[in-house]
């Protein structure tokens, strides 16, 4: 039997997380594994302390994004999934852009905000016009780190994009192109060991230009198309994910993708489809120990 470690935010605790802890502890006892939890302000004091034995457990399930505690337990030797570099690819939307663009994947066209820091801001915003005259209205700006649709702006003026602009000054930034043809719908897609495991679709419900269910947008189950699944497949392989949630978008002239997901919350999607991506998930790190 293989024992694992399961990493949770400790700060973290509304029923929808807590709901999700429970559904993966629940599916490794159902693939036959034991798995322990613990939160990263609990495994960052043992780390330090050695009070953490890395023979104790034969992987880490890092359900969390605190990239530096997942750096720690590789250094260890310890087996993370996923690893400290793909979750910091996925959490970081720029670094997302920066590492997929050079491969050709199909993403909005993008304009990565330059740095600034929150005591100086933003002291010249011409930027700001030289990115709408590149883009044009509506444009969509997204803080690099954020999750549910949250942190994500749609601006329709030169007044209110140097507005928001002005007020994120010191926050990591960029600028994309607005999608039309996906206004208010677009795809998940979960990958699980280089397969689509799931799918479905998400529509918004209130005219919002973000399908995300978190705010309240509806599903259904959804077959993806030949080029649908397979961007959402090589988006994952190239960012060395062993398990994702991929957010596609319908574009002019074929899949788009929007982001990707390290440790995308399921039960949605097992609401929608019917598939429980925490087995799908315990039972695909169950294959590859053993192949290991």
């Amino acid at each position: 039997m293989y024992k694992g470690l399961m990493v949770v935010n400790a700060f973290l605790h509304t029923t929808k997380f807590d709901d999700l802890y429970h559904t993966l502890l629940e599916a490794a006892q159902q693939c036959g594994m034991a798995l322990d939890a613990a939160t990263n302000a609990e495994l960052s004091l043992a780390v330090c302390t050695g009070k953490l034995v890395p023979s104790h457990y034969d992987f880490v399930l890092f359900w969390d994004k605190d990239v530096q505690l997942a750096m720690q337990l590789e250094n260890m030797g310890m087996r993370v999934f996923n690893s400290a570099q793909s979750i910091l690819w996925c959490d970081d939307k720029a670094l997302t852009y920066l590492k997929l663009a050079p491969h050709g994947i199909p993403m909005p066209r993008t304009i990565l905000a330059p740095k600034t820091f929150p005591n100086i801001g933003y002291t010249d915003l011409s930027f700001v016009d030289d990115v709408a005259d590149a883009l044009g209205f509506p444009i969509v700006l997204k803080e690099c780190f954020g999750s549910f649709g949250q942190q994500v702006y749609l601006l329709h003026d030169i007044v209110s994009l140097r507005q928001k602009v002005r007020e994120l000054a010191g926050t990591p930034l960029l600028f994309q192109e607005l999608i039309t043809e996906s206004f208010g719908h677009d795809i998940r897609i979960n990958v699980v060991g280089g397969r689509v495991a799931a799918s479905m679709l998400r529509r918004s419900t209130d005219g919002d230009f973000r399908s995300n269910l978190t705010r309240g947008g509806a599903m259904e189950s959804y077959t993806p198309t030949g080029a649908e699944a397979a961007l959402a497949i090589r988006a994952a392989r190239l960012l060395e994910l062993e398990f994702a949630g991929v957010d596609i978008l319908f574009g002019k002239n074929g899949p788009v993708l929007c982001e990707v997901n390290s440790n995308a919350h399921f039960k949605t999607t097992l609401q929608c489809t019917g598939v429980n991506m925490a087995v799908e998930i315990m039972r695909h790190i169950a294959g590859k120990l053993a192949e290991e």
